[in-house]
């Protein structure tokens, strides 16, 4: 139990729990010996054997950290109130990873919900790894419960005992890199004796500082979680190519960095831009801590980085969502509101617009369907997008069938071709689906002397209408004159 005494468990700034699941491969065998297969099903066809698993689970040690989480006073308050920690969500969740040992992972990893022992609902994700030299019986196994709904996440590891510190440090699910920050720290140490005081002025004067400083960074190693992240096939690739990890957005990062550490701010985090080797971008929460014996030369710090890309990702679709129409990736009547407001503000001229609305769309709906239909609109989106690309102009749908666009800068002349361009791609469009062309009814009108952004707008807008109430006039007398035929 030499993991049990080692200081770097308790330094963690991550909820760590060390448990023996001996006795639940025990209990795997035997279901193995009777014939069990497919433990999922079995697993699923009464819960309570999910529940008859749970308990054969021994906690051995949490870290401070996990009390701190889970509200706990110490070790033996938490044990003795673990169903108040895992209650009515403990089967769905714990199934998984009973599956993932039976099926003889040493890895796994899924979200979860927890409670503190007030009763505070936490969003965990917890992910588990069966330390080496214990996979033949599950006798020691390394959880973490990391919060997510207010994520803190690294790992502080102290180098007295190599061995432990070497398989928490390999075995670790966060991206782990120690480094040597001592030739910065002696940098910064000469800069104090200089009398420098105000040291982001000097970094402004001084900008190659921030790249000697760089430079000056000795990575001693990283973990596989971080050559995963990287996409890296091996420690000795990733070290070789670290120019492209850390590609145009390190300067300002680090440079955040520095003055953080002159502030004397030894422990630090905050979000970075880094990149895989394969050029795909990867947004983290990075995590700076000075390992604590080595708080006089900075000889060794841990950096870790935690993989937020899909968040990010996901943040960025909702900004878009905001803006944008999804069906014909146009923006939307929100994005058009404010574009008025706007360029009323700015007072901005000449300003053009072009209001459009289409032709025929219900009698589509209704003789062909909602999906030829939504094939017309993704249509003129693909159309107007192409018309307004590489300008400041913006296509906007306002309605169901209604469409804007939008001509900051440009005059008569200027809408006219715009006008034109529109005509063009239109018929083009419409030379590939002959059998159901898109039929627009079009008003433009540009900005006036003494005219508000409003009657512009109105202008543009009678002259569509008034095309469109010529397009069914037409539309009626043709199709009474084929009915009378």
């Amino acid at each position: 139990m030499e993991m049990l005494d080692s200081p770097f468990f308790e330094l963690s700034p991550v909820a760590m729990w060390l448990e023996d699941y001996s006795e639940v491969k025990k209990q795997f065998d035997l279901w193995r010996e009777q014939g069990i297969q497919d433990l999922s099903t079995f697993l699923r066809e009464d819960e309570s054997r999910i529940l008859a698993c749970a308990r054969k689970i021994k906690l051995l040690r949490v870290n401070s950290k996990t009390l701190e989480l889970y509200q706990a006073e110490n070790f033996e308050a938490l044990n003795e109130n673990l169903h108040l920690v895992f209650k009515e969500d403990m089967s769905g969740t714990h199934i998984k990873e009973l599956v993932s040992l039976w099926n003889g992972e040493t890895q796994f990893s899924h979200p979860a919900v927890n409670y503190t022992l007030t009763g505070q609902r936490i969003d965990i994700q917890l992910k588990g790894v069966v330390l080496p030299q214990h996979e033949h019986d599950l006798s020691l196994v390394l959880i973490t419960t990391e919060d997510i709904t207010a994520y803190t996440e690294a790992c502080r590891l102290e180098e007295k005992s190599r061995h432990l510190a070497e398989a928490r440090f390999i075995y670790s699910p966060t991206s782990l890199w120690v480094e040597d920050f001592s030739r910065i720290k002696i940098k910064l140490d000469e800069l104090r004796v200089l009398g420098i005081k105000d040291f982001s002025t000097f970094l402004d004067v001084h900008n190659d500082f921030v790249n000697d400083c760089i430079k000056d960074i000795l990575i001693l190693d990283v973990n596989q979680a971080t050559l995963n992240l990287f996409g890296a096939p091996n420690k000795q690739t990733l070290l070789k190519n670290i120019h492209k990890v850390f590609a145009q957005e390190m300067f300002q990062t680090f440079r955040e960095q520095l003055i953080e550490l002159w502030n004397g701010n030894i422990h630090h985090q905050r979000e970075a831009v880094n990149y895989a080797l394969d050029g795909s971008i990867r947004h983290v929460v990075l995590q700076f801590s000075v390992f604590p014996d080595y708080l006089d030369n900075w000889g060794m710090v841990q950096v870790a980085l935690t993989d937020i890309t899909a968040r990010k990702k996901a943040e960025k679709y909702l900004e878009y969502l905001g803006k944008h129409d999804v069906l014909t990736k146009l923006y939307n009547r929100s994005f058009y509101n404010g574009e008025i407001n706007r360029l009323q503000r700015n007072r901005l001229s000449p300003v053009s617009c072009i209001f459009m609305d289409m032709n025929s769309l219900k009698e589509v709906n209704d003789s062909l369907g909602h999906d030829a239909g939504d094939n017309l609109l993704q249509r003129i989106g693909n159309v107007l997008n192409q018309l307004v690309q590489q300008t400041l102009y913006s296509a906007c749908r306002i309605g169901g069938d209604e469409f804007v666009i939008l001509l900051p800068g440009a005059d008569e002349a200027a809408l006219q071709n715009c006008v034109q361009s529109l005509e063009e791609l239109l018929s083009v469009d419409n030379q590939f689906y002959a059998n159901q062309p898109i039929l627009l009814s079009i008003g433009y009108a540009t900005l006036q002397n003494g005219e508000t952004m409003e009657d512009m707008l109105k202008r543009a807008d009678t002259v569509m209408y008034r095309e469109k109430k010529n397009y069914y006039l037409k539309y009626t007398k043709h199709t009474t004159t084929l009915t009378e035929s």
